[in-house]
């Protein structure tokens, strides 16, 4: 049951990071004039940070659909979702008060306000952070739960 949760939280993620990707990558070849503004953490153009970080989503959604190492898929997960927290967080205390525009152009194109798709964008955050830091937390446990000490030995041995 939780190795079904597990795959499903991998996939899942994998899918909210190939579209957020797609949206950043597609924003970043447009000519909105806004794409030439600069980011208010990073100093460099609002197109340069989608192209890059849309790279990087992409490479992530990547590994969540094609590599097989679930601690490897899922703390990338959780980096990728701990760097987006300590962005928004910077945004916070450089008093950057717009909407996130995570989702590049996407938004607009869909007629969605930038609030709401501001809020979306913290909800998959939430889910991507927590979701990741709990199902490490539970292959960490069941690693554990897999080694037993030996009566007549210091050290731990594997269970097959």
């Amino acid at each position: 049951m939780q190795e079904e949760l597990i795959r499903l939280f991998k996939i899942s993620s994998g899918m909210l990071l190939l579209v957020t990707a797609i949206a950043k990558l597609v924003s970043s070849f447009g000519r909105a004039h806004i794409l030439q503004n600069l980011d208010p953490i990073l100093a460099m153009s609002f197109q340069h940070v989608f192209g890059i970080v849309g790279l990087v989503e992409l490479i992530v959604a990547g590994f969540c659909f094609f590599d097989r190492r679930s601690r490897l898929q899922v703390s990338l997960v959780a980096w990728l979702a701990t760097c987006f927290v300590t962005y928004r967080l910077g945004l916070v205390l450089v008093g950057y008060q717009k909407p996130c525009s995570c989702m590049g152009n996407l938004a607009d194109a869909l007629h969605i306000p930038p609030q709401i798709a501001d809020t979306v964008m913290k909800i998959i955050l939430a889910y991507l952070l927590i979701g990741s830091y709990v199902t490490l937390f539970w292959l960490w446990r069941q690693k554990r739960k897999q080694s037993v000490i030996s009566p007549n030995s210091k050290f731990p041995i594997p269970i097959s």
